[in-house]
């Protein structure tokens, strides 16, 4: 496993980032940038190979030419833990994410959802979690949430935050190995009576039911795939959240979404990427 990395404007790191993103396959296992000083960002590219290495940097080098990738050879088994390892803790509204190393020291009325680093996506960090906590938390500033879906759950960190707020939350994961991570989750956090994980699309436990908040928080394709059902599955007068969007996918989702009697309440950009809030008139 390789690590590419660069320093630059945010103008120029964004763009790299953004065209390694439209890639489709992309040669890179992971792509995520960060602003390492005031005004100086941090690009950094995980790839298996050293050709996907010279595929970055050409697509790098045609949309920044301005900046200067380094590479470095680091243990295959280890970069996702490796780059997860010691996070800090998140906040978003009222809640906080994080291992329980960086929760020990966390004070205040905030919500505590513990989740360890591991391969099930989802510890808050990345801009498209901590999207829909932002929404999770705008709703619940207006109404209680009582019967919640989880489409694409990963870690299970969406459905866990909804329960802790009182939620029954039904938690649905294709990858069997992130659906038993996010059931640890939920009896880590002491809510696994109100969160119910399916292995599996999931769709004979949703069909003909409506839930007054429903996420999906996975990718543009699935999305605009997905959208008659998960428009059905939302009550009227509920919300339905969608992310793992970059923000130049953001209008062929709202295309998808626009003329099914949803109306989009709210964008929350994080980063590169977006979350869409949308509600379904009562």
């Amino acid at each position: 496993m390789l690590l590419l990395t660069a320093i630059g404007t945010l103008v120029q790191i964004r763009a790299a980032a953004d065209e390694l993103d439209r890639h489709d396959p992309s040669p890179a296992d992971a792509v995520s940038w960060f602003e390492e000083t005031p005004g100086r960002f941090r690009l950094e590219v995980y790839v298996p190979t050293k050709q996907d290495a010279a595929s970055v940097e050409a697509i790098v080098g045609a949309a920044a030419p301005e900046l200067h990738l380094k590479q470095k050879k680091i243990k295959d088994a280890d970069w996702v833990a490796m780059s997860l390892e010691g996070l800090p803790a998140v906040r978003a509204g009222r809640f906080v994410v994080a291992g329980a190393h960086a929760l020990q020291g966390e004070q205040g009325g905030r919500t505590k959802i513990w989740i360890e680093a591991s391969e099930a996506f989802g510890t808050g960090h990345h801009g498209t979690t901590w999207g829909c906590l932002m929404a999770l938390e705008g709703i619940l500033r207006k109404r209680r949430v009582s019967r919640v879906l989880d489409v694409g759950a990963g870690s299970g960190v969406l459905a866990i935050a909804a329960a802790k707020r009182g939620a029954e939350a039904l938690a649905i994961e294709i990858d069997h190995r992130a659906a038993a991570i996010a059931a640890i989750n939920a009896d880590q956090n002491k809510i696994a009576n109100r969160v119910r994980v399916i292995a599996g699309d999931g769709a004979r436990y949703i069909a003909g039911k409506q839930f007054d908040l429903v996420f999906a928080n996975i990718l543009m394709r699935p999305l605009i795939r997905l959208a008659p059902k998960l428009v059905r599955a939302v009550e009227p007068g509920g919300t339905l959240i969608l992310s793992g969007l970059l923000r130049s996918q953001a209008p062929l989702v709202r295309e998808a979404y626009a003329n099914r009697g949803l109306i989009l309440e709210r964008q929350i950009p994080k980063e590169t990427w977006m979350t869409l809030v949308w509600r379904k008139p009562a």
